[in-house]
């Protein structure tokens, strides 16, 4: 329960929690040292009030049945992770990341030859997965921030 009560010096209103009665506070308009009054024991101590409850409702539900086919699973078994699928064959995953800055020499661009040098090289049914990437580095010579982009190659080797 919180006492309610009035600043004798700026007549600011204040509530604090019951259990400070008779303590002293600073008021926080004013600033000034004042003694926190003993609650009336004359006004009534309202009830706590609990929210009302809500109307229960009945839910009916049904599960279908089909007598002919047998049921159909309707939560189907993920894939295996690339992970365990490694392990299980003959040949362990891998990943490439080619960087297209990585492929620049004296100004021109080697990116698409390397990267088909290295597709050759792993075989097409070795390939998983080839990925786009996007990244952004900063150049030494002009400290800007800039954007390129490369590719990541998933395989088996």
């Amino acid at each position: 329960m919180d006492i309610s009560f009035k600043c004798s010096i700026c007549e600011q209103e204040l509530e604090v929690d019951a259990s400070a009665a008779g303590s002293s506070i600073e008021c926080p308009a004013c600033g000034s040292s004042i003694s926190v009054p003993q609650p009336d024991p004359a006004l009534p101590v309202p009830p706590p009030v609990a929210p009302p409850e809500p109307p229960k409702e009945e839910k009916h539900f049904s599960v279908p049945m089909h007598e002919k086919a047998p049921p159909q699973a309707l939560i189907q078994k993920p894939n295996r992770p690339l992970d365990i699928v490694a392990k299980d064959g003959d040949k362990t995953m891998r990943i490439k990341t080619f960087k297209r800055t990585e492929c620049v020499e004296v100004g021109k661009d080697h990116f698409d030859e390397v990267v088909s040098a290295f597709l050759e090289k792993v075989g097409q049914t070795n390939i998983v997965s080839i990925n786009p990437i996007n990244y952004s580095y900063q150049e030494l010579g002009s400290r800007q921030i800039l954007t390129d982009f490369g590719v990541m190659i998933v395989y088996k080797g």
